[in-house]
């Protein structure tokens, strides 16, 4: 074989290299070989934080094993509120496995379009991103069954509300992360949410767990709660006076019911409301417990709390005769009047009428600071003690600063404001013979013992009067039931618009006890602007208490003192604002 080149030819093969160009060429090799494996110490032993923590990220994971919330029961064990597992859906994008006709799929069972899949899948964390939260078993059994390698699902529990629109303002609402928002979801958030547990694994590429690190931390489940609501009175109350309000073209209403008994509250009903399972396009009108947020000035239904201050004092008795003629009552530059004017009436009868006259005469005798003292005793003027979010304290100005005219409408309901719940709890004094009885959310088996404020004997004769009030010329006749015999006090209020009062737009109120002389049950109802044609309280909200008394003391197992049969009910008399 001949070469094209002649190595003895060649110069500089043929020339010697020196041996310490070699060394330095094998002594360059080892440096570099020593490099490497000093690089390879730094990061594998020395600096290997961030290699550990990319490894831990890709295979490495904190399981979150939720805790089951606990249930929220009524007093007779029925279900308000309760947890069923709800799967969620979520992926690795970057290990996702591209087969359109199953991720058409996917996004079908999701309720998506591939389009807005696609979109969540190219998500810049390519290591976790939520496809849908809390979805159905079935959804998420079709889910697994796809086969799809990236789409993993998590464990979760959605809130069911058997009782709905119904309840919806007590028991509340959660949110995805199942927190409590609303009602006793958020005011009792924390007895019922329990305590996640955590699980620390090792996944493979495929997502697959392959091994346990460190300790399992079990959940702890949270605590049922047991309410004082009785979801069978609560579900009629929130019927009758759903169908009040629409019948009579009002804006919206509520409806109280408390035991006196107990204390315990045991409906606690608005319209409208929503259904708290799904809450799409809701409005802050619907979310609202207006029977603890909302305030307005209560009208004549403060006027037997006056008459009962005047038989306190003994600046009157029941019997005591007042002159109301000519029916209006002249107090600086201003006139106060009354609905039909009449001659003289007993205090008895001028809660019968609703005589703003009659009321403003007793009210001028006492000191502006015996009125304040009894209405702040009443809790106008303060927060109810009532764990509920957003319960507001209405407004009860200073003594010092009421004018004459102020202390006279004040008597009849205007220049104060109330919440419902107030108005009905304030309507204790007379049903537990002069005690304030303090109310409760949560079923309690003892009876109550409040603070005093009227002698016994003088809630009793209010009692009387208030019972006058639902009878033939009274101003709530509509008030009776069959049955059971009842008593209250009707109010109708202009409703505050700018600085001055708007001329059609109205309140109208009903407070009453059942039975009267053994009072078991208190029950306030207010209907929010009717424009149906009729706005006294006697006529839109005393039908809502008659119904709603007859049902609730029935389901109380408590027995008829009166005849039952159908009872005749007399045209109200047009009550006095």
């Amino acid at each position: 074989m001949s070469r094209s080149i002649a190595y003895t030819s060649s110069p500089l093969l043929a020339s010697r290299t020196p041996v310490w160009r070699s060394k330095f060429v094998v002594a360059a090799i080892a440096l570099g070989f020593l490099g490497l494996a000093a690089r390879a110490v730094y990061i594998q032993v020395v600096a290997n934080d961030f290699y550990q923590k990319q490894g831990q990220v890709r295979f490495a994971r904190t399981l979150e094993l939720p805790a089951n919330r606990g249930r929220i029961l009524d007093r007779n064990g029925l279900i308000l509120a309760s947890s069923v597992p709800a799967p969620s859906i979520w992926a690795i994008p970057e290990d996702v496995e591209r087969d359109p006709p199953r991720l058409q799929q996917l996004a079908r069972l999701l309720e998506m379009t591939q389009a807005e899949l696609e979109k969540r899948l190219q998500d810049e964390d390519k290591t976790f991103v939520w496809l849908k939260r809390q979805v159905d078993e079935s959804v998420a059994q079709q889910i697994t069954a796809l086969g799809l390698k990236g789409i993993y699902q998590r464990k979760e529990y959605k809130r069911q509300y058997p009782e709905g629109e119904a309840a919806a303002h007590v028991v509340g609402f959660t949110n995805v992360e199942d927190r409590g928002q609303e009602g006793i979801e958020l005011a009792f958030n924390q007895n019922l949410a329990g305590r996640n547990g955590s699980r620390r694994v090792i996944k493979d590429r495929l997502g697959r767990v392959v091994e346990d690190v460190g300790e399992q931390i079990a959940p702890v489940d949270g605590r049922d709660l047991q309410l004082s609501i009785d979801s069978k009175v609560q579900f009629f109350a929130y019927q009758q006076l759903r169908d009040a309000v629409l019948l009579n073209k009002a804006k919206a209403g509520s409806v109280v019911v408390l035991d006196v008994r107990s204390g315990e509250v045991l409906a606690l009903a608005n319209y409208p409301s929503y259904a708290p399972a799904t809450r799409q396009n809701l409005s802050g009108g619907q979310l609202r417990n207006r029977a603890l947020t909302d305030t307005f000035e209560p009208g004549s239904t403060v006027k037997p709390f006056v008459i009962a201050l005047a038989l306190e004092q003994g600046i009157v008795t029941p019997n005591t005769p007042i002159q109301t003629a000519p029916g209006r009552l002249t107090i600086g530059s201003a006139t106060i009047r009354d609905t039909h004017p009449r001659g003289v009436l007993t205090v008895s009868e001028v809660i019968q009428k609703s005589s703003n006259v009659g009321t403003v005469k007793l009210a001028m005798q006492m000191q502006p600071r015996e009125m304040w003292g009894l209405y702040s005793q009443l809790g106008f003027g303060q927060k109810p003690q009532l764990p509920f979010p957003g319960a507001v304290s209405g407004r009860l100005r200073a003594y010092k600063t009421w004018r004459p005219i102020e202390q006279a409408t004040m008597s009849y309901g205007y220049g104060l404001s109330t919440s419902l719940f107030q108005l009905a709890q304030a309507y204790s004094v007379f049903a537990h013979d002069g005690e304030l009885v303090p109310m409760t959310l949560l079923k309690s088996s003892e009876r109550a013992f409040g603070a005093r404020v009227l002698t016994a004997y003088n809630a009793s004769a209010v009692r009387s009067m208030l019972h006058l009030a639902t009878g033939v010329g009274g101003t709530a006749p509509k008030a009776q039931t069959m049955g059971y015999s009842v008593g209250g006090k009707t109010g109708t209020a202009r409703k505050q618009e700018g600085k001055g009062y708007a001329d059609k737009k109205y309140r109208g109120f009903f407070v009453g006890i059942a039975p009267i002389d053994q009072p078991r049950i208190v029950v306030a109802v207010m209907i929010d602007e009717p424009s149906n044609g009729k706005y006294f309280g006697g006529d839109v909200a005393a039908p809502v208490f008659s119904a709603t008394v007859q049902q609730t003391l029935r389901m109380l197992g408590i027995a008829p003192d009166m005849s039952v049969k159908p009872q005749i009910v007399a045209q109200a008399e047009e009550e006095s604002f």
